[in-house]
């Protein structure tokens, strides 16, 4: 009999391409995906997927098994949720994904405190860019930054949080050598992954060609605090930072709306009831912040 587990690891790379990512998704490390995806593919008796210096694509065989898997993860699926919405305790794991941002300079703070409030509480937060299948279990809660509700979908729970505004930022000491004539341009800060942003243009500075590049928001924050270059910031991030200032002559920049987003059964679980009312209390306090209007004086 096939294994769910085994299975689960299978998908898990099939939908992220790569080992890493599924470990990413996982919760686990490296190791174990590749020991789940051979004990796998040693029951059927099938290569389930060629490595390649890129990542990992499907065999033909892979392919055949994709649909079956996805039919069991659905059965699982509905079992759990529907045991799920008839757990009431106040215990037990609660699975929260968010951006990577967001969990580490906006709400760890709420987030610890939450943990204190209920301390049977297992919390697991997935900080990953990327977002999170709740419909498939991957967690229970996600907080995450909507541009247009309309593609939110349909199954989905939500509770609106407050809108999202960015800027651009530069160092207060990069800005003073700019306005002092030390320097003439100033190179922009850019995440390979975005580039840089239209809207962010215009501003006073003028820019230099070569950009800076970065894989990551944190090294991203790094750079700029370094005096590295000017970059495009959330505002509850720049406006929090006091060796940073806005650029002159840049506004601010709609993101999107917070959301508090559960599914299905899972949503009727005390333990997510309490997260989520917990929380929309929290982000109810952070709508000045998120919207750029806490900028500091001076």
């Amino acid at each position: 009999m096939t294994d769910w587990d085994d299975v689960r690891h299978f998908l898990a790379i099939a939908r992220g391409g790569s080992v890493r990512a599924a470990a990413q998704r996982l919760g686990v490390n490296h190791a174990t995906v590749l020991r789940r995806v051979a004990q796998l593919e040693e029951r059927l008796g099938a290569r389930l997927f060629d490595p390649l210096p890129s990542g990992y694509r499907m065999t033909g065989a892979g392919e055949d098994v994709l649909g079956l898997a996805e039919q069991m993860e659905a059965s699982s699926n509905q079992l759990e949720t529907r045991v799920l919405g008839r757990d009431q305790g106040a215990r037990g794991l609660l699975r929260v994904t968010m951006a990577p941002t967001i969990a580490t300079h906006l709400l760890m703070p709420d987030l610890a405190a939450f943990t204190r409030l209920h301390p049977d509480v297992e919390m697991s937060v997935l900080s990953l860019d990327e977002p999170v299948n709740l419909t498939n279990r991957e967690a229970d809660v996600a907080i995450r930054v909507v541009y247009d509700r309309e593609t939110l979908p349909p199954n989905l729970y939500g509770l609106k949080g407050p809108v999202l505004f960015g800027g651009v930022y530069v160092s207060r000491e990069r800005l003073a050598a700019w306005r002092t004539g030390e320097v003439e341009r100033i190179r922009w800060i850019v995440k390979d992954n975005i580039g840089l942003l239209d809207w962010a243009l215009g501003g006073d500075i003028p820019a230099a060609e070569a950009p800076f590049r970065t894989t990551n928001a944190d090294a991203q924050i790094v750079a700029v605090r370094r005096g590295l270059g000017m970059t495009t910031l959330p505002c509850f991030v720049g406006d929090a930072e006091p060796l940073l200032a806005r650029v002159p002559g840049t506004g601010l920049r709609m993101h999107g709306t917070l959301w508090l987003l559960t599914q299905g059964e899972t949503r009727k679980t005390k333990r997510v009831r309490l997260f989520t009312e917990f929380m929309s209390e929290r982000l109810a306090t952070y709508v000045a912040l998120l919207a750029g209007q806490a900028y500091p004086l001076g």
